[in-house]
């Protein structure tokens, strides 16, 4: 099992992607890779955000316990 990546490393690679579908002059082809790999990483990022929460929210509330 591979560990969680680090949301800063799923969102830098999450703007590299975009800036390859924003320049826009890649071959087609190449465009939908890069939308398709861009979905991906934007849920994965959404994934870890929400574990990220989690534990922020359980740590919160052992603080305040």
């Amino acid at each position: 099992m591979t560990p969680p990546r680090e949301l800063d490393d799923l969102l830098a690679d999450l703007e590299t992607t975009m800036g390859k579908l924003a320049d826009g002059t890649a071959p087609l082809q190449d465009l939908v890779a890069a939308h398709q790999r861009a979905v991906r990483l934007l849920a994965n990022a959404q994934a870890r955000l929400a574990e990220l929460r989690a534990r922020a929210d359980e740590t919160s509330k052992l603080l305040t316990e």
